[in-house]
């Protein structure tokens, strides 16, 4: 990849406008691949409602918990600020508070594309409003009707949705429903809409009002995180690698893939023993944590006394 064109793929991969405008899109084909393939209003009294909202709500909230779950920002946020459990070793000032909840606003904004773009896709079609509200809709004007009980016109309007033959009389009647529920679907849709690009505005000139940066310290802030988190994870793989293949080393004798091998070291069995129970934490007034399974005594230089080396002659 050449460097201009890894730069503005970069730019792109940065960019909120374009990773919700990505998100939205992916939304909207999945909505419709899933409507063609998997939903079938059931046409029975008593299921229509429950059937259609659940087709409706249940992906929404789905996609709402998934937005949150897989943001990295959520958990360094939840394990930073809003985590109790854990003594505080630090005292957080009151600035990254308030940065925490900027960029906490910023995460549910984020996760909020996908459910509303599912909520307006699917209202603006109408297929799960109309099987929803199919059994709810008021046919009182109509002469078909007098002459039936309301057993039957709760059968006859649940089936409404999946063209099921009718009488003659009442072809008319479906049609007028079904252009209805099509009519007050694609309101609550647009509606919908309307109120989100409302909300997302206000908030966002909100967020900017109340945040204690400055249009540059907030540009430079988000180049920064993103630098920070990116260089960190370079750092954190080379580090974890180096020390673990030195753990390893000294351990074993010898490092992976080093073909020029003149010593081993037999383990002893209780370099065995804490092997087998990791320490992941940084507790009480430790100076370093330990993040291995390998143990303590890995690190500790002084090995005599507890086993052997073996002299690998060529």
């Amino acid at each position: 990849m050449s460097p201009a064109l890894g730069n503005i793929v970069s730019s792109l991969q940065r960019s909120g406008t374009f990773i919700n405008t990505l998100i939205a899109a992916l939304t909207i084909c999945g909505q419709q691949l899933f409507s063609s393939f998997t939903f079938s209003c059931p046409c029975q009294v008593g299921k229509n409602f429950y059937y259609g909202s659940a087709f409706l709500i249940i992906p929404a909230l789905i996609l709402l918990v998934a937005g949150f779950a897989l943001r990295s920002q959520t958990w360094t946020i939840t394990s930073e600020y809003c985590c109790s459990c854990v003594p505080q070793l630090r005292r957080i000032s009151l600035l990254e508070r308030r940065l925490a909840c900027l960029h906490f606003f910023s995460i549910t904004g984020r996760a909020l594309v996908a459910p509303l773009s599912w909520l307006a896709v699917t209202l603006l079609t109408g297929t799960y409003y109309e099987c929803a509200a199919s059994e709810f809709v008021s046919v009182g004007r109509y002469r078909a009707f007098d002459n039936i009980s309301a057993g039957e016109l709760q059968e006859i309007l649940a089936g409404f949705p999946c063209c099921r033959s009718v009488p003659s009389n009442m072809i008319l009647v479906r049609d007028e429903v079904a252009l209805l529920h099509r009519y007050q679907s694609q309101m609550l849709g647009w509606i919908l809409i309307t109120l989100a690009t409302i909300t997302a505005l206000v908030s966002y000139s909100l967020a900017r009002c109340c945040s204690p940066l400055t249009s540059l310290q907030h540009r430079y802030w988000t180049n920064h995180l993103h630098n920070e988190r990116e260089l960190f994870e370079q750092a954190a793989a080379q580090h974890s690698r180096l020390l673990i293949l030195q753990r390893i080393k000294k351990l074993f004798g010898f490092i992976p893939g080093n073909e020029d091998v003149r010593h081993i070291h037999i383990p002893s069995c209780q370099d065995w023993r804490e092997m087998s129970v990791p320490s992941f934490l940084c507790t009480g007034n430790d100076v370093q944590g330990n993040y291995s399974f390998l143990g303590r005594r890995v690190d500790e230089d002084n090995e005599e006394g507890r086993s052997g080396d073996i002299e690998l002659k060529p």
